[in-house]
């Protein structure tokens, strides 16, 4: 056999095993239109006429064989290559990842807190667990108050002096138990209360509160304050109504209304086809409530009024159900991620 031949011949079979990670070399080496196997073909023109033949025949045995080798291993590797690797376009815009968001009940308490931290409020906090003084007695609440129900009320079990906070008033008693005249402070929280679960209430939501306390505080103080606050929130042109109203820890008492954002003051579900909701309760502290913290009633004045956050978003957000807020739903969740 020819030696050219021979050594083409061992050079295949050494190849055989590592073709697979040198499939272009082993094309270049042994395929191409300068290789030594190409070469080969062109040196049966120069073989003794008898042997011509036979030559011919080993040489295109081998070029055969060193063809069928490079298309066995390239399928095999387009075989395991994915699909879609091959299918990327490099020139496409990225894929957005999906962005996380703050629930829409963090962001209207955020926007909440802001606004009265903008007039001089600063925020506090307390726990969930209260005693009953903190959240009836120091307030006013009588004995025979229905809140102190079980059917209002979530009372913890080992003892029924505590209970889940049903409001974050109590936040406002630990403020004037400790901090002397003047205070103005806002007390953002989760408050829990024994009711029926529909489209407009739940049993657990969240509040925030406002106390002030100062010499010769008013009631029509009080109104632009929260005048302000309801058009920082929902705009200039918003409208606001106040109506008498009756709590424990306040007097007088009055609740606040605005022109429902829903239906802008048409009547819907929401508003209960009023055309106005009600956002918060407010009013002149009681001096009882002044005493039962150790501030002198005669010295010193004050208003305080409680928002609910959850009915805030709904008007903010256009939201007709309060249930939505706490059903983890991603696809409702998710479109608040660029309202921050």
């Amino acid at each position: 056999m020819n030696p050219k031949v021979e050594k083409i011949k061992q050079q295949l079979d050494q190849f055989r095993v590592e073709i697979g990670e040198h499939l272009e070399e082993f094309r270049l080496q042994f395929l191409s239109k300068k290789s030594e196997l190409q070469q080969l073909l062109g040196e049966i023109k120069n073989v003794e006429p008898d042997l011509r033949k036979e030559f011919g025949q080993i040489v295109n045995n081998l070029k055969q064989y060193a063809q069928e080798l490079f298309d066995a291993h390239k399928d095999r590797i387009e075989s395991a290559t994915p699909v879609h690797a091959s299918e990327i376009d490099v020139t496409r815009p990225a894929t957005l990842y999906t962005v996380g968001a703050l629930h829409p009940v963090s962001i209207v308490m955020n926007q909440v807190c802001e606004i009265f931290e903008k007039i001089g409020f600063a925020s506090v906090s307390g726990p969930d667990i209260e005693d009953d003084w903190h959240v009836f007695s120091a307030l006013n609440f009588p004995q025979e108050h229905p809140a102190r129900d079980m059917q209002d009320t979530f009372f913890v079990n080992v003892n029924p002096e505590f209970l889940l906070r049903t409001h974050t008033s109590s936040l406002q008693v630990r403020t004037m138990e400790t901090c002397p005249p003047p205070i103005r402070v806002i007390c953002p929280g989760r408050v829990y209360r024994n009711e029926t679960i529909t489209a407009r209430s739940h049993c657990i939501f969240h509040q925030v509160e406002g106390l002030y306390i100062a010499k010769e505080v008013s009631f029509a103080e009080m109104k632009q304050v929260l005048l302000f606050f309801a058009k920082e929130m929902f705009g200039e042109e918003t409208k606001i109504r106040l109506r008498p109203s009756y709590f424990p820890f306040t007097e007088p008492s009055a609740e606040m209304d605005i022109e429902c954002k829903i239906c802008g003051g048409k009547g819907c579900n929401v508003c209960k086809y009023s055309g106005w909701v009600e956002i918060l309760g407010c009013g002149m502290i009681d001096p009882n409530v002044l005493d039962n913290c150790g501030i002198n009633s005669k010295e010193y004045s004050g208003y305080a009024f409680g928002l609910g956050i959850e009915r805030m978003a709904m008007l903010k957000f256009k939201i007709n159900d309060i249930r939505l807020y706490f059903e983890n739903d991603v696809r409702f969740l998710s479109q608040f991620a660029y309202t921050q």
